[in-house]
């Protein structure tokens, strides 16, 4: 398969680089006029791959509110995965997985092997047990073609006290997990396929080395606070390699389908102003 950041570098070419989050929370089903159970999870996530597959770069589903239900929430969650791919979209699984040895080996198995029912173009993962502890993951993403997005400079505060902590080089851990990046996608064209996770909401990052020739997924646009036109303050000379990832802002539109996909353009549209190569 070709890899996945030549891939994604295609879609955002494409079709513009924002990322639609699918998180069916109860609040949010509830919002819709659905029930809190698998029916409604159904379709919620039904309504928002057909309202705009095709029309963005990457759904980001969140699988904490499907597993929530169990192993029928995860049976939606196949289907969702599925028809999104099928529909021509990118999936990044928002898990998070991080462990060590076999156990990450795994999670990686879960969802970047192709014969996985999960099986995603990447997947979002926690190097907090060292970046080593990833190798795994890295490895078979490599052999499938996949990708994955490792947190390091997340928008959540709490995250500052570990990612901002200063080694004894004098590099914090956010830095070292970017060079650790930036050292996987060496050489590749026109895109790596190993991203971190930046948040759009932490203001000036100046003093990062964002350019790790790899893609930047960047939560925080619309209801945590940022807006398309902070990336290019917030990423300097690497806003052309940042995915924005919006949920709420565009998920509280539904269940109407065209107000969906009329949510979507309208952040479509403000990334682009902001950011011209978008």
């Amino acid at each position: 398969m070709t890899p996945f950041g030549a891939r994604l570098r295609a879609a955002m070419d494409s079709r513009g680089p924002l990322c639609v989050g699918i998180d069916p929370h109860a609040a949010l089903l509830t919002s819709w006029g659905l029930n809190d159970d698998v029916t409604g999870l159904e379709t919620f996530s039904r309504t928002v791959v057909e309202a705009l597959a095709g029309s963005v770069a990457v759904f980001k589903p969140q699988a904490a509110f499907f597993e929530r239900f169990g192993s029928r929430g995860i049976a939606v969650l196949e289907r969702t995965v599925a028809d999104a791919r099928a529909a021509g979209t990118l999936v990044v699984m928002d898990a998070k997985r991080g462990d060590i040895g076999s156990t990450m080996a795994a999670y990686a198995e879960t969802f970047l092997s192709p014969d996985s029912p999960l099986f995603s173009d990447a997947l979002t993962v926690s190097p907090y047990l060292g970046y080593g502890s990833l190798a795994p993951a890295v490895d078979l993403a490599r052999r499938s073609g996949a990708g994955l997005f490792v947190l390091a400079l997340t928008s959540n505060p709490e995250g500052a006290e570990v990612q901002r902590a200063v080694r004894s080089d004098g590099r914090s851990i956010g830095a070292t997990m970017l060079a650790h990046l930036a050292a996987e996608n060496e050489g590749a064209e026109p895109m790596g396929s190993f991203g971190a996770v930046v948040g759009a909401t932490l203001g000036d990052l100046s003093s990062f080395d964002l350019d790790i020739n790899g893609p930047l997924l960047a939560p925080g646009i619309g209801a945590q606070g940022a807006t398309a036109a902070d990336l290019p303050a917030v990423f300097g000379a690497a806003v052309g390699n940042v995915v924005p990832n919006v949920s709420r802002g565009v998920l509280g539109h539904g269940p109407d389908a065209g107000a969906l996909r009329a949510a979507a353009a309208g952040f479509a549209a403000e990334i682009r102003a902001a950011v011209p190569s978008a």
